[in-house]
C-alpha cells in the first residue's frame, strides 16, 4: 500500500514538473506561425507576423473578401481575446465551402496560429473555445430519400 502511495506522488510529480516546462514558439524564419484552420468544408491555410493588423486574405483585403461587418468580427475575435487587436498580420488562403465557413475557418486558423507564435495564450484561446474544431458538417443525402432525411412526397393515388 505504502509503494503505491510513493509511486502515485513520483507520478504527480512528474507530471506537475512537465507542466512547468513551456512550450517553445514555432516560427519560420520570416518570423510567422502557420496553422490550419478548419470549419465546415472549407479548409485556411494561416500565417501570422508582427505588423499592424492588416488581414489579407486570397491576395485580397479583408474588406473586398469579407462584405458582411459580421464575417470581419468574427475573424477578428481571437486577437480581440488575446488583446493583440492591430499587433498581428495575417495572410492566408481559403478554399472550399460558403464565406460564413471560411470566415469560421480563418478564425480557426488565426487562433492556432496565435497559438503557436504565443503559447501563453494557450489558456485565453482554449476558454474561449477558439482552438476545438467545430466538426459539425451537411449530413449526406441517402438513397430513397429526397434530402438527408426529407422523404419524398406521399401520392395516396
Amino acid at each position: 500500500m505504502a509503494e503505491k502511495l510513493e509511486s502515485l506522488k513520483e507520478i504527480k510529480t512528474a507530471s506537475a514538473s512537465a507542466e512547468v516546462k513551456a512550450k517553445k514558439p514555432s516560427r519560420d524564419k520570416q518570423g510567422r506561425s502557420y496553422a490550419t484552420g478548419k470549419r465546415k468544408d472549407a479548409v485556411a491555410r494561416v500565417w501570422v507576423k508582427p505588423g499592424k493588423g492588416n488581414i489579407t486574405i486570397n491576395d485580397k483585403s479583408i474588406d473586398q473578401y469579407f462584405a458582411r461587418p459580421v464575417l470581419k468580427m468574427i475573424i477578428n475575435q481571437p486577437f480581440e481575446v488575446a488583446n493583440r487587436v492591430n499587433e498581428f498580420d495575417v495572410v492566408c488562403t481559403v478554399k472550399g465551402g460558403g464565406l460564413s465557413g471560411q470566415a469560421g475557418a480563418i478564425k480557426h486558423g488565426i487562433a492556432k496560429a496565435l497559438n503557436e507564435y504565443e503559447p501563453e495564450l494557450r489558456t485565453v484561446l482554449k476558454k474561449a473555445g477558439f482552438l476545438t474544431r467545430d466538426a459539425r458538417t451537411v449530413e449526406r443525402k441517402k438513397f430513397g430519400r429526397a434530402k438527408a432525411r426529407r422523404s419524398y412526397q406521399f401520392s395516396k393515388r
